[in-house]
C-alpha cells in the first residue's frame, strides 16, 4: 500500500463535505485526575480546515455550505473518516453531521 503525504492547503473536500482538524482530548479531570489514552472520550469539537463546494440540489442549483474556514464546531460523535493531514488527526464529516457552530 501506498503512503501519501496530505497537507491540508492542498486537500479540497467534495460537495458537501468538510475537513475538520481534531481538537485534543482533555488530558485531566475537572476534579485534577489525569486521564490515560484509554480512558479519554473521542473528541466532538474541531477547527475547519476546508470546505467543499457545497451540495448540489435536486434542481441543479448549487446551496453552498453554512460554516466556513475557521470556524469552530461541534461534530457528531461517531460522524466521519479521520485521516492524518501533516501528522495530525482531522476528521472529513459531511454538513449534516456539524452540530453546531461555537463562538
Amino acid at each position: 500500500m501506498a503512503t501519501v503525504t496530505l497537507n491540508a492547503g492542498t486537500l479540497k473536500p467534495l460537495g458537501d463535505r468538510i475537513l475538520v482538524k481534531i481538537t485534543e482530548a482533555e488530558e485531566k479531570t475537572a476534579g485534577g485526575i489525569f486521564l490515560p489514552d484509554t480512558a479519554k472520550e473521542k473528541p466532538q469539537v474541531g477547527e475547519v480546515m476546508a470546505v467543499g463546494r457545497g451540495k448540489l440540489n435536486e434542481d441543479g442549483t448549487l446551496q453552498p455550505l453554512d460554516v466556513k474556514v475557521g470556524d469552530r464546531v461541534f461534530y457528531s460523535k461517531y460522524a466521519g473518516t479521520e485521516i492524518k493531514v501533516g501528522g495530525v488527526d482531522h476528521v472529513l464529516v459531511t454538513e449534516r453531521d456539524i452540530l453546531a457552530v461555537l463562538p
